[in-house]
């Protein structure tokens, strides 16, 4: 029996819930930003976390390319490839103080009892991504979207469109929950509905004109508002 035919289809006409995994569901944005500073100063690149912060949520390589773009460096893939190797290596020295956020294993839990498909895109590798799903006690059944899976991370869609296809729902009738612009950004798209957690930093202002229908504080808040964005539980 397939992921989608074991965990929610688009025969039950019911909205699918699309999540991000740093700044979403675990609390590891800050560990990825003290990755970041490690990483550049292991290539002579000095740069202050609050510039760092702006472009988590970005790509690898992306967020990369946008570093050395603004602190004057000429961008080479050979530089952009070791500071993404560096990041890894220095995230997972950190990965052990990650911790889920207030209300995420409810939020994700109460979704499976009531029968709502979601699914799991996040621009980390796998290797980065596997403790904190270890730690959220996802099911195996749950499709996992990994920038190892796709062709661009956000803000592209493709994380995003390859979640909804592998859970066989259109990603027209899907919410993608994301704590960062570029996850709104990929949202809209891709043409779906984007909800904003205030848990990543950014602010309700800036995830609303990204594309934000709704903005709450974190999963914990969102589960309290579910019906919002229309969640109904089966009767």
């Amino acid at each position: 029996m397939s992921s989608a035919s074991t965990h929610g289809t688009s025969d039950s006409g019911r909205t699918a819930f699309l999540f991000d995994l740093d700044g979403t569901l675990v609390d590891s944005v800050y560990q990825h930003v003290l990755a970041w500073r490690e990483a550049m100063a292991g290539v002579g690149i000095e740069l202050a976390v609050w510039r760092i912060h702006r472009r988590i949520g970005m790509s690898g390589g992306l967020m990369a390319n946008a570093i050395l773009r603004e602190t004057g460096h000429e961008v080479t893939a050979e530089e952009a490839g070791r500071l993404v190797r560096l990041h890894v290596e220095a995230y997972a020295r950190l990965a052990d103080q990650v911790r889920p956020l207030p209300g995420a294993r409810d939020l994700l839990a109460y979704l499976t009892k009531i029968g709502t498909p979601w699914a799991i895109a996040t621009s980390a590798r796998i290797e980065s991504a596997r403790p904190t799903l270890e730690q959220l006690g996802v099911p195996s059944q749950v499709p996992i979207i990994t920038r190892d899976q796709v062709e661009y991370a956000k803000p592209d869609p493709d994380l995003f469109l390859a979640a909804a296809e592998r859970l066989g729902v259109p990603i027209h009738e899907s919410v993608v929950v994301g704590d960062s612009v570029w996850d709104l950004l990929a949202a809209r798209r891709a043409r779906a509905l984007g909800v904003g957690l205030l848990s990543g930093g950014y602010g309700e202002e800036e995830l609303a004109r990204a594309g934000a229908y709704r903005v709450y504080q974190d999963p914990a808040d969102l589960l309290r508002h579910l019906d919002e964005v229309g969640v109904r539980a089966v009767v």
